[in-house]
């Protein structure tokens, strides 16, 4: 029997009477570029505006859309690095005053985040990547994936989620906040052989993006392609969309 990982429990929103309901674009394309670029969140590369970008303000069940809570997401890469770029329009800030000092934050999720789940393995399709950032640069990296069989307390020695591992992904990052026009933006750059031993720009991953906003229950949990699970869980690998690499 699989058991709920308590990473994946939040709180429900509960009922709204907004119940408009998007369907988002299922695929993001990465343009390939020639060279490394600088991270640099206030003043992006030029290459930026050579990949086309989603965009998604909808919560997590694909439901009550909050265009002053959208979320644009790009994506480039070379054969050495993937680069992500989020910008994030907010109504309220809630961050962590500390971290790591190289700004990792244990935990981040408990405070206002961009995130993707990267999953280059389809093979394997309960194994991802999870990495996060904040508004004011902290960030995580995390391994997530199921234990072997034999190896968890269940007496039927089935696979069960494992609790999330520290990836040491070795990604760099640039964030900048906006306050005059409540927008922040964040540019991530991770190595490729964190993701994959073998990469092949030709077969397409599996991938989402998410966003939580908010100092209290009911927090704002948005999706780009929506999980639909009773409660707001981003761990939903069935629900990821498409990244292909041109």
């Amino acid at each position: 029997m699989n058991k709920v990982n308590p990473r994946e429990m939040k709180e429900s929103p509960g009922p709204s009477t907004v119940v408009t309901e998007t369907i988002p674009n299922q695929t993001i394309t990465a343009h390939r570029i020639s060279n490394t670029i600088p991270l640099d969140a206030c003043n992006p590369a030029a290459e930026w505006s050579s990949t086309p970008s989603i965009a998604f303000c909808a919560d997590w069940q694909g439901r009550n859309p909050d265009p002053a809570r959208q979320t644009e997401v790009r994506v480039l890469w070379r054969p050495r690095t993937l680069y992500l770029r989020f910008v994030c329009r907010y109504r309220e800030l809630f961050v962590f005053d500390d971290s790591e000092p190289s700004g990792r934050r244990d935990k981040l999720w408990d405070r206002d985040v961009a995130e993707v789940f990267l999953q280059p393995e389809l093979s394997q399709p309960r194994h991802y990547k999870e990495f996060e950032v904040s508004p004011n640069g902290m960030w995580i990296d995390l391994d997530i994936g199921p234990r072997p069989k034999g190896t968890c307390n269940d007496a039927a020695g089935d696979s069960e989620p494992a609790g999330p591992r520290d990836l040491q992904s070795g990604l760099s990052r640039s964030v900048w906040l906006n306050q005059e026009e409540r927008i922040w933006t964040a540019e991530l750059a991770i190595p490729m052989k964190a993701l994959t031993a073998n990469f092949d720009p030709a077969a397409s991953w599996r991938a989402n993006f998410y966003r939580v906003e908010g100092r209290r229950e009911p927090r704002f949990y948005s999706a780009w392609q929506p999980t639909k699970t009773p409660q707001p869980n981003f761990h939903a690998p069935e629900a990821f969309g498409s990244l292909r690499f041109t």
